[in-house]
């Protein structure tokens, strides 16, 4: 969604580089970019006066003229009000003193209540609470039986004493729906109350009358974050209509602008608390502005995809993995493993672009396809266990017969087999190296007969071609021509000359 306003931020600020001194009229030119851009974006008029201000105001001062670097420190202004307008610092659901916590959803017709309603309670649920979800969208056809079939997906009950369809008062459902969390010992209560619009007086007393009903912790409006320049006027009816204490953004995967992202956290002043980006239930997670900042200004997120990772891979697991990479024990079921880990965790141009400096190659990463890690799925799953713990004796009938059984050509299986063993020994030769293991970069340099090489250590592994700098290999063809080497990433090549890793002491966890 933010691609186009990346774009145009990170061209305004690269325009700096470079510069030993910033004129008045270079952060006016800079300024200027800037406030196009988001005005492209649909960022409201106020919110890109104030902005901009405040970026030029700070820029002229003495926090940029007495810098070493004035362009970094332009960037670092830049970030910190970006970081501003998002919201600051991340806010967290405030639970209550007795349970059960009760959170009010509210927000226009076709906004995604109904769904969002199963992520937060999925999330809440992984969270390690006990949530009830609450059906009192008696107004919209169907609305009921689709929270009861997201409410299932996500493992969690639903309250539905009423079938909807226009049957039914949503405000003694709601009620009632609090009272039954109480007495099945629910520590959370979700209640999903019917689409409105701003002007529909009738609907937004509802709204009230529910809310005054059941006493909220917390009323979420949930705002569509494709809907643009509305989204100021519609946010202040709910506001001034109901109150809200938090935002949720939806369908933040979609090809809008954005805009209403930065700018309802600075008109209505109530913080962004969610924000989903995707259609699936696990695509939904906490809003932090510090990191929406970095994406947008093309420094990835790197917290996030650690945090994501942690998600999908299991330490035990993982931790077994990396004694087998030092040994030179690895097997293709292990790599199956860490594939099916890969892919829960999303789209690989996804997880690409949280690299710092992916903004760069942005044409590269969508043409990345993830069908390739199907393929190699299907490879593995057509060997024998035999096979996948001891690929050497897989020979020419053996591949032939793995070919014909994954619906592949014979030269794909011969790569993945070829790729996999000089993976192997790349990947043990690292371990060597960062003093992980007992890999080959761990031996001593005394050759044979007792006498000293060279110190030149392992002969490296041939990397494929089509497997820019060194990356996981066994995807047949590599990825997309023009993908640049993994360092090039901003960043990634600023170790100390010297660095040795294995001197680094980690605590336990």
């Amino acid at each position: 969604m933010f691609d186009t306003l990346s774009d145009r931020l990170t061209a305004a600020l690269a325009g700096l580089r470079g510069k030993g001194r910033l004129s008045d009229a270079d952060i006016d030119a800079t300024a200027r970019e800037i406030r196009i851009a988001l005005l492209e974006a649909d960022v409201a008029l106020p919110v890109v006066r104030q902005f901009v201000g405040q970026i030029k105001e700070r820029a002229k001062g003495s926090e940029v003229s007495g810098a070493l670097n004035p362009a970094q420190q332009v960037i670092k202004i830049v970030n910190e009000e970006l970081v501003g307008i998002l919201g600051g610092d991340t806010r967290r659901i405030e639970l209550a003193k007795v349970p059960p916590t009760v959170i009010m959803l509210a927000g226009l017709q076709g906004s995604g209540k109904t769904t969002l309603a199963g992520k937060l309670a999925l999330w809440l649920r992984n969270q390690g609470h006990t949530p009830l979800l609450v059906a009192a969208d008696l107004q919209r056809p169907n609305a009921v039986t689709q929270l009861q079939i997201v409410g299932a997906q996500a493992g969690v009950q639903v309250y539905a004493p009423e079938p909807g369809n226009g049957v039914g008062d949503p405000v003694e459902v709601s009620r009632r729906g609090v009272a039954e969390a109480r007495a099945r010992q629910h520590d959370i209560v979700v209640v999903d109350t019917a689409g409105r619009l701003g002007i529909d007086a009738e609907m937004m007393r509802q709204a009230v009358d529910i809310r005054d009903a059941v006493r909220p912790n917390e009323i979420l409006f949930v705002i569509d974050a494709m809907i643009g320049q509305d989204a100021v006027s519609t946010s202040e009816a709910f506001r001034d209509g109901v109150g809200f204490s938090g935002v949720v953004l939806t369908k933040l995967d979609g090809d809008a602008r954005g805009g209403a992202a930065l700018s309802v956290r600075q008109v209505t002043g109530a913080p962004i608390l969610f924000a989903s980006n995707g259609e699936k239930l696990e695509d939904f997670d906490v809003f932090h502005p510090d990191r929406m900042a970095s994406r947008i200004l093309g420094m990835g997120d790197l917290l996030t995809l650690i945090e994501q990772a942690e998600q999908a891979f299991d330490a035990d697991q993982a931790e077994q993995t990396a004694a087998k990479i030092g040994s030179g024990e690895l097997t293709l079921e292990d790599f199956l493993e860490q594939m099916q880990a890969i892919r829960k965790m999303g789209p690989i141009a996804n997880l690409l672009g949280m690299l710092p400096g992916a903004a760069g190659m942005k044409e590269q990463l969508a043409q990345v396809d993830d069908k390739q890690l199907d393929r190699l799925q299907a490879i593995i799953r057509g060997m024998t266990p035999a096979e996948r713990a001891d690929p050497k004796i897989i020979n020419a009938s053996r591949r032939q017969r793995i070919a014909r059984g994954s619906g592949v050509a014979v030269s794909e299986v011969n790569q993945l087999v070829e790729r996999f063993f000089e993976a192997r020994k790349m990947m043990q030769q690292m371990a060597g190296r960062f003093g992980f293991g007992t890999g080959p970069g761990r031996r001593s340099r005394k050759g044979r007969k007792g006498k000293k090489g060279k110190g030149r250590g392992p002969t490296p592994p041939r990397i494929p071609r089509g497997l820019p700098g060194g990356l996981p290999a066994g995807l047949p063809g590599g990825l997309p021509q023009g993908m640049p080497d993994l360092s090039e990433l901003s960043g990634l090549d600023q170790l100390p000359p010297g660095f040795d890793p294995s001197k680094l002491r980690f605590p336990k966890k």
